[in-house]
C-alpha cells in the first residue's frame, strides 16, 4: 500500500488522537527501520521506549512464535505457564512477591492506587486514602491515571476527576505537608520522561523513602517508562537505592507486545485478593513469552553493556553545538536544543533519524540494541540539524 492512501485511510477511520509525521515503516532490522518511501531511518525512538530489542529481532521473534504455535490466548479461569514464568522472573530479580498483568501502564498504575487504598482502608479504616504525585508527573490517561499525572495540560475537557488525589512539588517537606494525614501513597517516576525527561533528585528520593517508610505511607514507583533496562538498571529505582512498595512497568517489558505489570512487595504483597481486581487479556500468553525472553536477556552484562553505550551516545550529545543541556538517565535523554524541539525533530526525519520530543526537549529513547554505527549515524543528523 502507498503512503498516499495509507494517510487517507488513516484519516477517514481512525480517531484523530495523534498528529503523525509524514511516513510509514514497513520493516526494520534492530535500530534501523525501512521506510514505504524507500529510505532507512535510525531510529532513536524504539516506539516510545517499547522495542527494546528494536526491529525484527531473532530470537524475540522465536519466542513468540513458539507460543504462538501452542496457544494464543488463555482466560485467567485457568493457569498460563508463560504467565507464571515470567512473574517467577520479575519477582527473582527485584525481590517483589506477587506480580498483577494487564496490558498497559495505565493499568498497571491503576492497579497500583487500587492496592494503595485497600492496603490502608484495611489497616487504618476510611478517611486514608489520598494518592499524592509530583508535579510535572504522568502516569497514564484513564481517569484516575490522568487525575494523578500532575500537569495541567492534560486535564483540560475530562472532568470530574476521580477524588483524592493531590500534587507536590520534589521536595520532601512539600510532600509532607499534601500528605498531611490522610495520604495513603506517594507514587513518583525517578525519570519524569513526558514531562522533559527530568532525573529525580537522588537525596530527595532516599529522603522520601525513608519518611514513606517511617509513616507507612506506600511508595510507588512508576517505571513504565524508565523501566525494563532503558535505565542501565533493570528497573530505575535501583539508581536511587531505594525499596518501593509497589512498582509498575510497561512499555518495554515485552519488547513490543502490549503488557503491564503491578509488583507488589513485602507490605503490599496481599493488598489484593480474590475479586478485587481483573484484567481479560493480563498475563496474555503471547505477552508473557514475550517478556521472559526480554527479562531473561536484561542480564548484567547486557546491562553493563547498555550503560557504556549510553554514557557514549550523552558524551557525543554534549559536545554538539546547540545542545544546551543534557538530561535523563541510560538511554532515556532529554535535550535542550537551540530552537523549537518539533521542529528539530521533523527536520531529524527528513534526514533519517527518528527522534521524540517532550515539554521543551527533544527527547531520546533508542533500542538498547542500537550499535556504535548507528548511534554515530544519528550523531552526524542531530549535529547537521542545529548547526
Amino acid at each position: 500500500m502507498e503512503l498516499g492512501e495509507i494517510v487517507s485511510l488513516d484519516e477517514t477511520y481512525v480517531a484523530h488522537t495523534y498528529k503523525r509525521y509524514p511516513i510509514a515503516f514497513t520493516g526494520g532490522k534492530g535500530a534501523t527501520l525501512f521506510g514505504a518511501d524507500g529510505k532507512e531511518y535510525i531510529d532513536f525512538g524504539a516506539g516510545i521506549a517499547v522495542n527494546t530489542f528494536g526491529a525484527n529481532d531473532e530470537e524475540w521473534k522465536n519466542a513468540v512464535k513458539a507460543q504462538l504455535d501452542k496457544i494464543q490466548h488463555v482466560s485467567n479461569y485457568y493457569y498460563s505457564e508463560p504467565t507464571v514464568r515470567l512473574a517467577q522472573l520479575l519477582c527473582g530479580r527485584t525481590g517483589a512477591k506477587k506480580v498483577f498483568f494487564g496490558n498497559s501502564g495505565a493499568e498497571a498504575n491503576e492497579c497500583a492506587f487500587k492496592a494503595a487504598r485497600k492496603y490502608s482502608y484495611e489497616k487504618y479504616g476510611e478517611g486514608r486514602n489520598r494518592i499524592v504525585s509530583l508535579k510535572e508527573s504522568f502516569h497514564g490517561r484513564t481517569l484516575f491515571t490522568l487525575t494523578a499525572t500532575g500537569q495541567d495540560g492534560f486535564h483540560k475537557y475530562f472532568g470530574p476527576f476521580a477524588d483524592g488525589v493531590d500534587y507536590a512539588a520534589p521536595d520532601l517537606a512539600d510532600v509532607k505537608r499534601v500528605c498531611g494525614k490522610t495520604a495513603c501513597a506517594v507514587v513518583i517516576e525517578c525519570v519524569q520522561g513526558e514531562s522533559g525527561v527530568n532525573a529525580l533528585d537522588k537525596s530527595f528520593v532516599r529522603a522520601l523513602a525513608g519518611w514513606c517508610a517511617e509513616e507507612d505511607v506506600l511508595l510507588i514507583c512508576d517505571e513504565v517508562q524508565c523501566g525494563n533496562g532503558r535505565t542501565g538498571k533493570l528497573y530505575a529505582y535501583e539508581h536511587y537505592g531505594i525499596s518501593p512498595d509497589l512498582v509498575t512497568t510497561a512499555k518495554g517489558l515485552a519488547g513490543g507486545l502490549p503488557i503491564g505489570a503491578c509488583l507488589f512487595f513485602e507490605k503490599t504483597e496481599n493488598a489484593l485478593t480474590y475479586g478485587d481486581h481483573g484484567s481479560t487479556f493480563g498475563g496474555n500468553p503471547l505477552a508473557c513469552a514475550a517478556g521472559v525472553n526480554v527479562l531473561t536477556r536484561l542480564n548484567e552484562e547486557f546491562l553493563l553493556e547498555v550503560r557504556g553505550k549510553s554514557e557514549y551516545l550523552r558524551a557525543k550529545l554534549k559536545k554538539i553545538d546547540g545542545v544546551k543541556e543534557v538530561t535523563g538517565l541510560g538511554f532515556m535523554i532529554g535535550l535542550k536544543v537551540e530552537g523549537d524541539p518539533k521542529e528539530v525533530a521533523a527536520r531529524c526525519l527528513g534526514k533519517g533519524l527518528l527522534v521524540l520530543t517532550a515539554h521543551d526537549k527533544v527527547r531520546l529513547l533508542p533500542p538498547l540494541v542500537i550499535k556504535k554505527d548507528e548511534m554515530d549515524e544519528g550523531l552526524a543528523i542531530i549535529r547537521e540539524v542545529l548547526q
